[in-house]
Order: C-alpha cells, then sequence, then structure tokens
C-alpha cells in the first residue's frame, strides 16, 4: 500500500493532472475462537501469522480498489465493518501526510516524465520518415533517443522517457515532412554558390535560391564575399513558384 502512496505522489509531483490523490492501507485479522482483533497497517509477520489480509485504497470520497486474502472460513459482515472503519480512518489520516507534503499536482508536467506524442503527417511522407529500409527512422531514433511507430494514415507516435528527447524526434520529423511556408524563418546551409547567387537547405532534401540581390541590403558583387559553402545563416521564404521553387531572401532580416 505505500506503493499506492508512493505512486500518487509521484504522479502529482510529475505534474499528472490526477483529480484526486489516493491513499491505501493494509487491514489484518487475528482470530481465536470467539476472539477478534482487527490490525491496521499490518506488516509481513501479521500477514504470515493472521487470517486476513485486506488491502483498501482510496480517495477521501471513497474507496477505489481493495483485495482481501483469508485463511479462514470466512469474514462475517461484524468483522467487516469495523475492518472498513479502521481502514477509512487510516486512509484519510495517511492522505492528511500526503497532503502537506504535496497538496495538489504541480502545474507544469516535470521534464523527466516520459512522454508521448501524436502527430499526423501527409501519407505521401511515410516513407521520407521511414527512409530506404528504414534508415531514417533508425536514424532519429538513434539520434533522439525516443520511440517512433508510424501507422500507415500517416499517424506518428514518439515516445520519449524525456521532453529533450521527445522534441528532438519531433522536430526532425517535422523538418522531414513540412512544406515550405512563405514569410517563415528557416536557418539554413549554404550548400552551392553560383554567380547569381546561393543554394540553401533549409530542410532536409529542399533547398532556395538565396539571390545575389537578397543576400545583404547593400550591393554584393560577388557571392563568395558574403558566404562560403557551410555558412548557417537565417533566411526568410518570399517565394514558392509553380514548380515549386523556393525563393529566400537575407536582407528581409538584416
Amino acid at each position: 500500500m505505500a506503493t499506492v502512496c508512493g505512486g500518487s505522489l509521484a504522479l502529482m509531483d510529475a505534474g499528472v493532472p490526477i483529480r484526486k490523490p489516493v491513499a491505501g492501507v493494509a487491514m489484518g485479522l487475528v482470530k481465536e475462537g470467539n476472539e477478534v482483533a482487527i490490525l491496521t497497517d499490518i506488516l509481513g509477520l501479521e500477514d504470515h501469522l493472521g487470517d486476513m489480509d485486506f488491502k483498501v485504497a482510496g480517495t477521501r470520497e471513497g474507496i477505489t480498489a481493495f483485495q482481501m486474502d483469508v485463511k479462514i472460513a470466512g469474514i462475517t459482515r461484524a468483522v467487516m465493518e469495523p475492518a472498513l472503519e479502521q481502514a477509512r480512518r487510516a486512509r484519510l489520516e495517511i492522505l492528511d501526510v500526503m497532503a502537506r507534503a504535496m497538496p495538489e499536482p504541480r502545474k507544469e508536467l516535470s521534464p523527466f516524465a516520459p512522454k508521448i506524442v501524436q502527430i499526423k503527417i501527409p501519407v505521401d511522407k511515410i516513407r521520407e520518415v521511414i527512409g530506404p529500409g528504414g534508415k531514417m527512422i533508425r536514424h532519429i531514433q538513434d539520434t533522439s533517443g525516443a520511440k517512433i511507430d508510424i501507422e500507415d494514415d500517416g499517424t506518428v507516435c514518439i515516445a520519449a522517457v524525456d521532453q529533450a528527447a521527445g522534441d528532438k524526434a519531433l522536430d526532425m520529423i517535422k523538418a522531414l515532412t513540412e512544406e515550405p511556408e512563405v514569410g517563415k524563418v528557416y536557418k539554413g546551409t549554404v550548400r552551392g554558390i553560383m554567380p547569381y547567387g546561393a543554394f540553401v537547405q533549409i530542410m532536409p532534401g529542399r533547398d532556395g535560391l538565396l539571390h545575389v540581390s537578397e543576400i545583404d541590403r547593400k550591393r554584393v558583387e560577388r557571392v563568395e564575399d558574403v558566404l562560403k559553402l557551410g555558412d548557417e545563416i537565417e533566411v526568410k521564404i518570399i517565394g514558392v513558384d509553380r514548380d515549386g521553387k523556393i525563393k529566400l531572401s537575407r536582407k528581409a532580416l538584416l
């Protein structure tokens, strides 16, 4: 029953919004002839030598679960009523102690609490996330530490041991599946330099053209004077033509 109490406190400490805390207590019984003793909060010895192990868990309002083992022919109403009343009083006392330690769930979910996140991606993007022979999904899992399951309808379930791992996996999947959005700012990498501008990768497998006129607010004679291969820069999408080619601007952010 200590596990019930500790589990309830752990959920509240982790920020899980449970409706009410739950406490538990183990009741026992020793019967010799017509003499009966009802025990509260029994230990292993009383459990071994006694005639009843009656576990009762619940909130202040009532019982949520109970379990009983008996070693005698039966338990009468005359025994059950006081046993339940003793369990109720003990439960309320334990809940008072728990409330002093943790009166309510924390407002924010703990960053160490396991996370499960579901998102929906276009069905035609599933192969992008899985990759050839599962290479991409294994890379995401190995890099982030999260576990990923993908359904045929595009539902992606991300299970992670902490917030950081879940967020990293989510960001990687979004980068693979999102469509370029005009007006949005991306952090990209310069992948190619031409006399007329630079090609910048803004997401896996998606490059945009940063025209020489959009590199800086002042005139740029040579792209190489400002950018070099491998540079990470922030760019803004200023247009996507009918063929899906992306136009970028660095000047718009300066």
